[in-house]
């Protein structure tokens, strides 16, 4: 089992998409910088979707006409449907990814459809990146519980995963949307999920709500997964699920990873630094549960410098 993990940073979209107060471009793309400048190498940088319903990203196809151009960066975008994947395609993104929440009524509430429907659109899409060359990730909304619907039935997660791979999905990203899950549902559903499909096409998309997200993120690591969202200081939400809170910190995440011996190629003093940047945006105090920590070793440090 590999020793590293992949870390994709959802902050710049799902971190920013609720924040009541605007976000300039400019703003957007400083902190995907200092993300970047941080060593993180996969970045979800906006979302292609209906202004009225997410004014934040508004100017998605701006901001991806200056994202940094390296070879070594992966930027994705989120789509909601074909004509989604059509506007960041024309963006110049070659990563999407679709969102298909796991009960019917979470898919009315976010998209005002139904399962099937929403399953045959996500699935268009993730067949059009397909036969165009493009990644397509398909994420996987309340796998561990839903805000209307309570407990979700694993075997009807692993169905509807199934489906979004067949439909040529190359990532599954199992979505705890509003913080419900528990280490031990995280271990089961997420080892059964790498024993049918694979380490590489898994991943894990953990929200704070409860304060479990970063025991979950253990259980999902014992489970076999090395693939994970998280959020810079711990920024997000969801504006369709009443009472998600916070994703899973960055920093917390990489500090657990070192702490543990896996490697994430991300400069935590760097990190820390885009924190800061994050903060400044959002006009408030961030910071996963290693902030606090992390800040009171750097004035003790600035102290000890001082004397």
């Amino acid at each position: 089992m590999s020793d590293a993990l992949f870390i994709n940073e959802v902050g710049p979209r799902d971190g920013l998409q609720n924040q009541s107060a605007a976000i300039s471009t400019s703003g957007k793309l400083e902190l995907v910088r200092a993300l970047v400048d941080a060593g993180l190498k996969a970045i979800e940088a906006t979302a292609f979707v209906s202004p009225k319903a997410v004014p934040q990203m508004a100017d998605a196809a701006d901001l991806a006409a200056l994202l940094p151009r390296d070879p070594e960066l992966r930027f994705s975008a989120l789509v909601p449907n074909r004509r989604g994947l059509e506007r960041a395609a024309a963006a110049g993104f070659r990563e999407v990814a679709v969102v298909l929440a796991a009960t019917e009524t979470m898919n009315r509430k976010n998209i005002n459809q139904g399962l099937a429907e929403a399953q045959a659109s996500c699935a268009e899409v993730l067949a059009a990146c397909q036969a165009g060359g493009w990644r397509g990730k398909a994420c996987l909304a309340v796998a561990f519980g839903c805000p209307y619907e309570g407990a979700v039935a694993r075997g009807e997660v692993m169905r509807l995963a199934a489906a979004m791979l067949g439909a040529g999905a190359a990532e599954l990203v199992f979505a705890d949307t509003i913080g419900a899950a528990a280490p031990a549902a995280v271990e089961a559903l997420l080892g059964e999920a790498v024993r049918r499909f694979g380490a590489a096409r898994v991943a894990v998309h953990l929200h704070d709500t409860r304060g479990l997200a970063l025991a979950n993120a253990w259980a999902a690591i014992r489970a076999g997964v090395r693939r994970f969202d998280s959020s810079v200081g711990g920024l997000g939400g969801c504006p369709f699920a009443p009472g998600a809170a916070g994703n899973l910190a960055t920093e917390d995440l990489v500090l657990l990873a070192e702490q543990s011996g896996f490697s994430t190629g991300v400069d935590l003093a760097a990190l820390y630094r885009a924190v800061a940047v994050a903060e400044r945006l959002v006009g408030r105090g961030l910071g996963g549960r290693s902030a606090q920590w992390w800040r009171g070793e750097a004035a003790r440090r600035q102290e000890r410098a001082a004397a």
